[in-house]
């Protein structure tokens, strides 16, 4: 089969085969025909110069217009003129949840090579430009020459703390509507193909006798489909699947298909706000050069355009305007080609193929490989890659990019995710939903304890092997797969414990995590505040304070490692209360100590002194002579801060004593050091 793809001139710079992550990008469709109009606009835009920050520049189309393929189009094109890497996000879940900056911005530090552990924990926002993740990012960026392609964005809110003060970087944004409140924008809006390259890709898709042979019908059916790639794809795919289906006949179907779509929903469905003007039938516009940097393709009425200001932003804080609450998705209508195109494909499915596709929306973010799906509808590995690959075949998943060991990957369109959430709610009970999430947390579970027992042999027998087409091989594999994999297994212990009804399987999710992540060597603080949190909102679900009180024990002492100290003291001060319900001294003891420790680094010697005092009463209570050496060292530093200097010698001189008692003399040691700067400082009058 012939493959067809837009020509363009390469950019100067170095070969983008050479460019560091460009393999982060979406696989995209193999077939990629016309969009030189609009490729062009881009590469014009481009070159254009910034002012003061990263130039932006943005594709604005409906679900289902192609504008991630023509995103990673030209992210190819131009990789060249970027040394220093192409990053990837998509800023919006496939059932249109927004992801907040600060998310987004960890994972492209970590695209960069950049260490999140140094990275503090977001603050109580968390969503802004001043988040600390933001921060970083455009401090990373600021001297690299870097193409940042982010897909899907919801508002102007979760692309502006990302843009750095380098006007060497690129920022190319997706979205479906016009990103209104960033200044000096105008994006290029994409409407159909036009009929050539229509024509073009049914072609290519179904094969060019079939189409050659009907030219009249294949102009029908680009007419009937909008022109749009999407619905192309998915008629291609089952005239595919029906080669005895006539091309003309394809195009009545799906007329009557969109009628009787546009009927079935009541007027406030059919007809919904849409961000974005729709395309002309035959997908025709024109090419404007806009009032600010950049060129805008428009249909008839360019609703998506955004109005320059009289002069180029200079300040950082002119960039925004504010702006209204983040949007709502933009939904696809009941009377659009895809819905029509969607469910002729759907009808086209075996019961094992629908029941594969609907189960898929369960999966976390909506990607799944074999190891997963097998799990979400209970059949052997090899079953569910050949079902996946069937459906790809016929354009219903998205092709992800491989994971490390070469296993495929795919995703559900989010154009198609809200259509298969109702046929799922639809056509299964509630027990077969519910037993496949639990499949799902057991699979991901055992993985994961795999994963750990690979990485860590010495932590004893792992789990009992899994088949060998799920099996991680080796170590290198089994980190492989859980960076590969960290978002996923995130995102499903999240959606698990927010269900609220498989806690146990979520709660054993949660723990291997725990213990497997930090073995990789790049587990972000980030991710095990989150699954602490997690912990933490089991725990107090189920009236379980021992539990509770250790997670916010954790939890504190991430955030003190993050130097946020007033926030640490807030989680000890919870852990106590929940330790002191429990009756559980040693947590109790381990609060105490947390919270003494941040009065210590905020300088409040005082507060520090009580709270070391009543922790070493407990640990004095408990027996524990280490730990009570240690808190009366701590204890006299405290006095020594208020120059309570006798008082400081005296419980200097009590640790010794209980050093002494338990042999330990690295630490007497320590404190006699300790004692004798005291008394000197103190002689020098101090």
């Amino acid at each position: 089969m012939a493959r067809k793809t837009a020509t363009m001139e390469a950019g100067t710079g170095a070969p983008a085969e050479r460019v560091p992550g460009l393999d982060r990008l979406p696989a995209g469709p193999a077939l990629f025909v016309g969009r030189r109009t609009e490729l062009a606009a881009l590469r014009a835009a481009a070159v254009r110069p910034a002012e003061g920050r990263s130039p932006v520049l943005v594709l604005a189309g409906r679900p289902g217009s192609g504008r991630t393929a023509l995103a990673v189009r030209f992210a190819v094109t131009v990789a060249g003129q970027y040394p220093d890497g192409v990053l990837f996000a998509r800023l919006s879940a496939p059932d249109g949840g927004r992801v907040p900056p600060a998310r987004a911005a960890r994972r492209l530090l970590e695209q960069l090579g950049a260490d999140t552990a140094d990275v503090p924990l977001p603050g109580a926002a968390g969503d802004g430009r001043d988040d600390p993740a933001c921060v970083a990012l455009r401090a990373a960026l600021a001297g690299r020459r870097v193409l940042l392609v982010l897909d899907d964005v919801r508002d102007a809110g979760q692309l502006w703390p990302l843009l750095a003060d380098e006007p060497g970087c690129l920022v190319l944004a997706t979205t479906a509507g016009p990103l209104t409140g960033i200044e000096d924008i105008d994006p290029v809006i994409l409407g159909g193909l036009d009929r050539t390259a229509a024509a073009e890709l049914l072609g290519d898709l179904v094969g060019g006798t079939r189409i050659g042979c009907d030219p009249v019908g294949a102009a029908d059916l680009a007419e009937a489909c909008g022109s749009q790639p999407a619905a192309l794809r998915l008629m291609a795919g089952r005239l595919r699947g029906k080669p005895e289906l006539a091309v003309t006949e394809a195009a009545k179907e799906l007329l009557r298909a969109v009628a009787e779509a546009g009927k079935a929903e009541p007027e406030s469905v059919k007809e919904p706000a849409e961000a974005v003007d729709p395309p002309a039938p035959n997908g025709k516009g024109k090419v404007e050069r806009g009032k600010g940097r950049g060129a805008a393709v428009t249909g008839p009425e360019p609703a998506a355009a955004v109005d320059p200001p009289a002069e180029p932003a200079r300040d950082p804080a002119a960039w925004v305007r504010p702006g209204p609450e983040p949007a709502e998705p933009v939904p696809v209508p009941d009377n659009d080609p895809l819905v029509g195109a969607f469910t002729l494909a759907y009808a086209g499915l075996t019961a094992a193929q629908a029941r594969m596709l609907r189960a898929l929306t369960l999966a976390p973010a909506q990607s799944a490989d074999p190891r997963t799906a097998s799990a979400l509808v209970g059949c052997p590995a090899p079953e569910a890659a050949t079902t996946l690959a069937a459906l790809a075949e016929r354009e219903l998943l998205a092709e992800e990019p491989p994971a490390a060991d070469g296993t495929a990957r795919y995703r559900v369109p989010g154009r198609l995710h809200p259509r298969l959430v109702r046929l799922r709610e639809r056509d299964d009970r509630p027990a077969e939903i519910e037993l496949a999430r639990a499949r799902l947390l057991e699979r991901l579970v055992r993985l994961t304890e795999s994963a750990r027992s690979l990485l860590d042999p010495s932590e004893g027998a792992g789990p009992d092997p899994l088949p060998g087409p799920l099996r991680l091989k080796s170590a290198a594999h089994a980190r492989e797969w859980l960076l590969g994999e960290r978002d996923p297994l995130l995102g499903a212990v999240a959606d698990a414990i927010g269900q609220g009804d498989l806690d146990g399987s979520a709660g054993r999710l949660v723990t291997a995590l725990l213990r497997s992540l930090p073995l990789t060597g790049a587990a972000a603080p980030a991710d095990l505040h989150q699954l602490h949190e997690l912990v933490l909102t089991v725990a107090e679900r189920h009236g379980r304070p021992r539990r509770a009180s250790a997670a916010l024990l954790n939890l504190g002492d991430l955030q003190a490692a993050a130097g946020r100290w007033e926030q640490a003291s807030g989680h000890y001060r919870a852990a106590l209360e929940h330790a002191r319900t429990a009756d559980d001294e040693a947590l109790c003891a381990r609060a105490l100590e947390g919270a003494a420790g941040c009065h210590r680094a905020l300088g409040d010697a005082v507060r520090a002194a009580d709270w070391y005092g009543r922790a070493l009463g407990v640990r004095q209570s408990m027996g524990d002579q280490a730990a009570e050496a240690r808190l009366l060292a701590r204890v006299a530093e405290a006095h020594a801060a208020q120059r309570r200097f006798d008082e400081a010698e005296r419980e200097y001189r009590a640790s010794l004593s209980a050093l002494r008692r338990i042999g330990d003399e690295r630490g007497r040691e320590a404190v006699a050091a300790a004692l004798a700067e005291l008394r000197e400082r103190v002689s020098a009058g101090w």
